[in-house]
Formats: C-alpha cells, structure tokens, sequence
C-alpha cells in the first residue's frame, strides 16, 4: 500500500520532469531553427545577390544556395537536371538601352514623352523637319487625327495597320523616320506591344505622346533638328526552379513552396522606389524561402509519413507566377497532389502576432486544423480565397487546396529597403512551428476535399470600377487573358469563362495586364460599354454594366 501511494505521489513529479523536458526539447529545436532561418535570410539578402532578378546571376547563387541545402538536409533530388528545372520566361520585345530620340540637342524620356512602336526598324535617322512638312531623306511626321476620327465607329479599325501601311509608303517616297502623333482628343489606341509578331518595317517608326508633342514640338509651324536611334531586343531568360522531395511511397504528396526571385535593381518597372538600387528582398521572399529550408529539415527528421513531399523554391513569380506555373505544366515529379502550401513574406510578424492566411476556404478540413494547431495564439486574419498574387493561386487553379502564409504589407515592400535586420526572426519560428503542425494534423487524414471559393480580384493599382477577373500574368499573347471569374461580378453576370482574352473595353484596347488596367481608370460605378474578347479564337461582345 505504502508503494503504491508512493508511486501515486510520484505521478504529478514525473509529468512534470516529462513537461521540463519536452520543453528544453522544444526551445533547443526553436533555437536552431531561428539561427538557420537567419543565415539563410542574411545570404539570400546579400548584396552580392544583387536581387535575385530573375534569370540573374545573382538568382543562380540564391538557386545554388538553396539547392546546397537540400542536399545537407537529405532530400531527393526532383528537378529535370538533379534539384533544378530550368524554365524560359519569354519577355517579348523589349526596348534596348540605347534607344534615343533627342529635338535641337535635347532628350526626350522614353515611355513618357515617345516609344518606338513594336514593329519599328532598328536604326538610326536624323534631319531637319517639320510636323506639316516632308521633304526628301528627311524625318516625316503622321497625324493620324482624321483616320482616327473617321473610324469611330469602325469595329475592324486597327490603328497599327494604318501606321504600318503609312511607314512603307514613306519608306519609298524617301522618308528617313516616321514620328506618328494624335492631335486630337480622340482615343488611338497606340501602344507598345511587346508580343506584337508584325515584321519590322524598313525605318524607325515612333510614337509622340501629348506630353512629347506639348514639351517639344508645341510649334507646328517650326524646323526643328531631330536624331532618333530605334533598337529592340527580344528577351528571354533562363530561369530555374529548385526541387526535392521526401518519398514514402504513400498515395498522396503535400507540396510546399516559396519563391525565392525578387526584382534585382528594379529593372522590370516592379519596383516602387525606382531603379538603381539592389533590392534584397529580405522579407519578399528570402523570409519564405527561409521558412521552406527549415520545414524540409523538420519534416525530413519527423515520422510523419503518410505523405510524401515535395519542396519546391520557385523562380519567375515577381514577373507573374511563371515557375509554379510552368512546374504544373511540366511537372517533375509524377505525383497525386493533397494540398500545396505557400509561403511568401513571413518575416514580419508584429507585437500583436498578426498573419493572413489565405486559401481558408479552399478544402473543409482547413476550419478544424488551423484552431487545433495554432497553440501560439496567432492573431489570423482569414482570407477564404485561394486566388491571390502569388504561387499558391496557380495550384488552387488546378483544383488543388492551397494555405498561403503572409504577415502582411509594409513601407518597405518592394523597395531597396526591405533588409534582413527588419526580419523578425522568432516570429519567423513560430509561423515554420505553425506549419510544421499543420501537416501534422493532416498526416491521418487521407486526401483533403477540394473546394471552390469566391475570389477577390487581383488589383495592382486603385481601381474605380472592376469585371472581377482573374488575370492570367503568365500569359505572352496580345490582350489579357484571364484565369477565372470572380463570383457574382460582372464578369461572371456577362459569362466571361477561363482562358478568355479580353482585348477592348469601350474605345479602348489592352495588349496586356497594365494597359487592361489603364483602360478601366476610363469608367466609373454605373456606366455601361461593349467589352469584346476571344474565345477559342472566335471574338465575341459582351453588353456590361459596372
């Protein structure tokens, strides 16, 4: 009797000998997590990565870093070539760096005040002219104010077709340049369109814009000395994907991933404090790739095994999601997918704990696992969307559940002050903590339920009216192709589907996602226009109301 009250009394001693040490246990897991996951920030966010532009070679030191690390960790390797899936980004025509075009010794700013159309020659010309003026193996100027005009109402009109014709034909009459301007109020629809596929013609064709015209040529009646310099390149860029696995040979594979591209020196025009300066990207998304590093280590050493994993840092995703999208085109590994979780910019955690997690609604199962798993009592914000401007939104696109993991916005987001001594690192081992029982909690529980949620429309800029689309940013083509309709917008009410390519709202045409955007700055809450698109190359219109 007297051992069994002894044991009794012993009981609570031994529970909390146990609790002591699980808990010694726990803070000496956190403590190598925190120093990994800041070495791994640090070299990511280095200087001497210059920003892991895309297709940079400070993106290939970052894609051997990490490539290093699943190597150390004991992954597999499931690339195309070892861990790595190399992937082209086809850039389209792109104004090369020596483009110019200067008036009586003076530059005028490309994009702001002239641009080279996409079917210019690439050349050199120079001259005396005039706007009303055209003298022979000099610059000639083309209003295009009355063909504008007079096609109104012409649905067929197309406005690089008369500039094309108008060029040759200046061409053969002696013409050196051709510098096409509207002077009238009416919309022409002259852009830039970098996947235009029209052979050049035999001189450099420009467009001068009203501020150009108003800057420097305000009087028509003037000679003015003009030197132009058209030059395009077609860019492309190598881009690579880095991925392992960890196989079990169990039916189904969670996918968990994170970009690891940033903007370089803000050469892509994504950057918001301008080019020049290396943006590091500490948070966006050295922060997440971080996180992915950490979480393979973890999972590798765990006894979780009723799924397998596939760890993936993707590149291309600043430019429009391109690997997650290129690596579901092409996968490298044949696998049946559970659930993808994406981790993008989670090293900013604040006092109050506060984290977005997106894709809440995209399986039933999420609602039960993230209240049993957040023992840290993180302050989520839910987001039930699985659409978003991130990787994740391409899985969910492909019927996949997706969590997306993001402690929100900053001051320094996508400027060269977004640095690793910003990063709060412990908040950063919570959220790889958070992850890490997440999976737990769904290692019993077989294959996850898909669903469909309503999406919220991606915006880049303060928009006064919407379709409620989702832009397909991965898409080459001319006009925007969409990835779905958001539910009970207008676009939805007009039957707009995936994989239609909207190409003109009103009087006015987009080749791509920023000028779709520019044209709805022309609509406000009630107006009704014609919105034409294609469809399986048949063009359609759509009667809508905003």
């Amino acid at each position: 009797m007297k051992k069994l009250l002894l044991l009794i009394a012993l009981v609570p001693l031994i529970g909390l000998a146990q609790s002591k040490k699980e808990r010694k246990a726990k803070e000496k897991a956190d403590k190598i997590t925190y120093e990994n996951v800041q070495a791994h920030v640090k070299y990511l966010a280095d200087d001497k990565l210059e920003g892991r532009r895309t297709g940079s070679a400070g993106e290939l030191l970052a894609m051997q870093y990490i490539e290093s690390n699943f190597q150390k960790i004991g992954l597999e390797p499931k690339g195309t070539n070892g861990f790595i899936q190399e992937f082209e980004v086809d850039e389209g025509k792109k104004f090369a760096d020596d483009n110019n075009f200067s008036v009586n010794g003076k530059s005028l700013e490309i994009k702001k005040d002239y641009f080279p159309l996409a079917f210019t020659a690439n050349g050199k010309a120079s001259g005396t002219a005039s706007l009303g003026l055209r003298e022979n193996d000099e610059p000639w100027f083309f209003d295009v104010k009355d063909v504008v005009e007079e096609n109104k109402t012409n649905p067929h009109f197309d406005i690089n077709d008369i500039i094309i014709k108008e060029a040759r034909s200046a061409k053969q009459k002696g013409a050196t340049a051709l510098i096409v301007f509207n002077s009238s109020a009416s919309v022409d629809n002259v852009q830039f369109n970098k996947n235009d596929s029209t052979p050049a013609v035999a001189l450099p064709v420009v467009y001068l814009t009203a501020d150009g015209r108003k800057s420097f040529f305000a009087d028509a009646t003037a000679t003015y000395d003009i030197s132009i310099n058209t030059s395009l390149i077609h860019a492309v860029r190598k881009a690579r994907n880095v991925v392992a696995t960890i196989n079990y040979n169990a039916p189904n594979t969670i996918i968990i991933g994170a970009h690891y591209d940033h903007l370089g020196y803000g050469e892509d025009g994504n950057s918001l404090d301008g080019q020049g300066q290396i943006h590091n990207g500490a948070d966006d998304n050295a922060s997440g790739t971080a996180a992915l590093i950490e979480i393979a280590r973890i999972l590798k050493q765990s006894k979780m095994h009723n799924n397998n994993y596939v760890f993936i840092a993707f590149s291309g995703e600043e430019l429009g999601l391109f690997g997650s999208k290129y690596w579901l085109d092409h996968p490298s590994a044949k696998i049946i997918p559970n659930y993808m979780i994406n981790l993008d910019m989670v090293g900013r955690l604040d006092t109050a704990n506060h984290i977005t997690i997106g894709g809440y609604g995209t399986s039933p199962t999420w609602s039960e696992v993230l209240a049993k798993t957040n023992i840290d009592k993180l302050n989520i914000k839910i987001d039930s969307s699985g659409s978003g401007p991130s990787d994740h939104a391409s899985f969910y696109r492909k019927d996949i559940p997706v969590l997306f993991f993001f402690t929100n916005s900053h001051s320094d987001y996508h400027k060269a002050s977004d640095d690793w001594d910003k990063i709060n690192f412990k908040g950063e081992v919570e959220i790889v903590d958070f992850v890490q029982r997440i999976v737990a909690a769904t290692d019993d529980k077989g294959k996850l339920t898909f669903l469909k949620t309503r999406d919220a429309e991606a915006r880049s800029v303060a928009l006064p009216v919407t379709l409620g689309v989702i832009p397909d940013y991965g898409y080459s083509g001319t006009g925007m192709r969409i990835d779905g309709v958001s539910k009970g917008k207008t676009a939805e009410k007009a039957g707009l589907q995936a994989g239609d390519i909207l190409l003109q709202l009103g009087e006015y045409k987009f080749v791509d996602v920023m000028s779709y955007m520019q044209a709805l700055q022309h609509f406000k809450k009630g107006d009704a226009t014609v919105l034409k698109i294609k469809r399986n190359e048949k063009e359609m219109d759509f009667n809508i109301q905003f």
